[in-house]
């Protein structure tokens, strides 16, 4: 039997989204907020296919031809759901024997922060409407696609500060979580970041925020070069681990740092959490999250393309999707090849 957990730069057949309507959290700002999917599903379309949930397909259809994409590789289809974030509660896939199977992990608002009824179910709802070719398992642990890094070969990369919460599986302990791990996705070993943070982040430092295994024994993280930052500390501990990990053949990983956004605050000057490592990766390309902050996003653009070389790099300015607490890959999941019909 084989095992594993493919990794995002794998080949895929698309990506799965929810279009934001006025029941979601982006009520307040939807124009906004539709601007940037429409720029991330015109961006993938040129690629893959899009897998689009939504609650009214004929308005979203219409909405996406004008804003040019291309519709021939986009698939909308009707489903409930609470909010948009399809990185947390859309299917994971993984490899058994070469051939593809999805799991529909538990989805319960981050640690029960949020109400996540209608989304624990999205999957299942696809599923339904032969919207998936593999096999569906519906599986008894809780876990959010944005917590786990996979380099495809049996590494996991992931936060104690997440997969330890409380709130998600308190019935086990770490040795049994990474137990867990190794029966359903595969993992061979587990590299767990004890620090690193973003101020502002609910979802109890989703690993896809900090750090990303990529290609060629790289990892691009999250770095922060302002002393005075409250970030600082952390995420310069969060880089000696990850200076101290090492790759399966036993040599350090390759690191690449991103330089540290411009601060955001929302109106109640409360942190936002401005992140580059919350890009997603597709075939051919690499889609990385802007914030109107030129220098900075210009050096993260270039520092991505170091770690994916021969893949084109697309900015897209992400800057709404902040006011939710999240960014591009969170709102995204990649769906492997074999998945789509």
């Amino acid at each position: 039997m084989k095992l594993r957990l493919p990794a995002e730069w794998e080949i895929q057949d698309g990506v799965m989204m929810a279009w934001p309507h006025e029941g979601t959290d982006w009520n307040y700002l939807l124009d906004d907020a539709r601007s940037v999917y429409a720029d991330i599903i015109c961006a993938v379309s040129r690629f893959e296919r899009v897998l689009l949930v939504a609650v009214d397909a004929e308005s979203v259809v219409e909405y996406l031809h004008k804003a040019g994409a291309d519709m021939k590789n986009i698939t909308v289809c009707v489903a409930s759901y609470n909010d948009t974030w399809t990185r947390d509660y859309g299917p994971v896939t993984v490899q058994f024997n070469n051939s593809p199977v999805m799991l529909d992990f538990g989805f319960n608002g981050w640690g029960l922060k949020y109400p996540a009824n209608y989304d624990n179910l999205v999957s299942k709802q696809l599923k339904q409407q032969g919207m998936f070719q593999p096999k569906l398992n519906t599986v008894g642990f809780i876990l959010e696609g944005g917590s786990i890094e996979s380099d495809g070969l049996g590494t996991i990369l992931t936060t104690a500060e997440c997969l330890l919460s409380p709130n998600r599986n308190p019935q086990l302990d770490k040795s049994e979580i990474e137990q867990a791990l190794t029966s359903l996705l595969g993992t061979q070993r587990v590299l767990w970041l004890n620090h690193g943070y973003l101020a502002g982040d609910d979802t109890d430092s989703h690993v896809d925020t900090l750090a990303r295994i990529c290609p060629d024994n790289t990892i691009v993280y999250q770095a922060c070069n302002n002393p005075v930052d409250e970030h600082f500390a952390e995420l310069m501990e969060m880089k000696r681990e990850l200076e101290e990990f090492t790759a399966p053949d036993g040599s350090p990983y390759r690191l690449l740092p991103l330089p540290w956004p411009k601060a955001r605050f929302d109106e109640q000057a409360h942190r936002l959490p401005a992140t580059y490592a919350n890009f997603l990766i597709i075939n051919g390309a690499v889609l990385v999250p802007t914030y109107d902050d030129h220098e900075n996003d210009q050096t993260a653009l270039e520092h991505i393309s170091q770690a994916f070389p021969g893949r084109e790099i697309i900015g897209i300015n992400c800057l709404p999707l902040l006011d939710q607490h999240g960014s591009l890959h969170c709102v995204t999941m990649q769906l492997p090849q074999g998945v789509l019909p």
